[in-house]
């Protein structure tokens, strides 16, 4: 199996769940967004990588427009190389519009996360021979006042069938990489990342979060993550 495959499965894990209020609006950009999505995989989930770090869900700015993981879209277009017709998610709310590669806003956690991958390793090539980055859940959740909620805040009777179609996903990246490290970016998908890999021989830890809403995110961010990734092993 490779990546694009363990995509096809999750989206369809994915497509039978619903989602009640306050959840009134759910995209897929594993759907809509699957083009730069599939360019993202082939270009830099093939082979083994030492270390892969992996968010909670996309934000509307980010994965969102592009397909890409904390893709912020110049990050990806740019620096990244990858760039691809978007399409639209089945219902939109009027205040979350999707442009694709035409989105004029930056993702903020976006922009740490690939401006220290960039400030730390250079070109993209290079940062992917060692790392790979995915998201724990692809599905991005608004209300009706355009407002994000994150798999955490679902109606808890919703949360199960999620949570084990995304640590099914995520158990198959990891055997398909075979890292030796599973980063979670936050608590959340740290914790993720214990329940699903429970029983493997890896090294789990994880980084601050890169959001601005993360107090941490504001002190020196790209050292804290150096230090965090030194700290279980990963030399660079």
């Amino acid at each position: 199996m490779n990546l694009i495959e363990s995509t096809d499965l999750l989206v369809g894990d994915l497509a039978p769940l619903t989602f009640s209020s306050p959840v009134a609006y759910v995209y897929n950009p594993l759907e809509y967004a699957r083009a730069p999505h599939e360019l993202y995989l082939k270009k830099f989930g093939q082979g083994r990588r030492e270390v892969v770090m992996f968010g909670m869900n996309p934000g509307p700015w980010g994965m969102v427009q592009s397909g890409v993981p904390f893709g912020d879209v110049p990050s990806v277009r740019d620096w990244m190389g990858i760039e691809a017709p978007v399409g639209q998610p089945a219902e939109l709310h009027p205040n979350r519009p999707v442009q694709g590669f035409k989105c004029k806003r930056r993702e903020a956690s976006g922009m740490r996360l690939w401006g220290w991958a960039k400030e730390t390793f250079g070109p993209a090539e290079r940062f992917f021979e060692r790392f790979y980055v995915a998201n724990f859940c692809p599905l991005c959740f608004f209300d009706e006042d355009s407002a994000n909620r994150t798999p955490d805040k679902l109606a808890r009777g919703e949360r199960p069938a999620l949570l084990a179609a995304c640590d099914a996903a995520l158990r198959r990246t990891v055997e398909i990489l075979n890292p030796a490290y599973v980063v979670g970016v936050g608590v959340f998908a740290e914790n993720r990342a214990r329940i699903a890999l429970d029983g493997m021989e890896i090294t789990i830890g994880r980084i601050p979060h890169p959001s601005p809403a993360s107090p941490l995110s504001h002190h020196n961010w790209p050292g804290q993550v150096n230090d965090a990734l030194r700290a279980l092993g990963v030399e660079y």
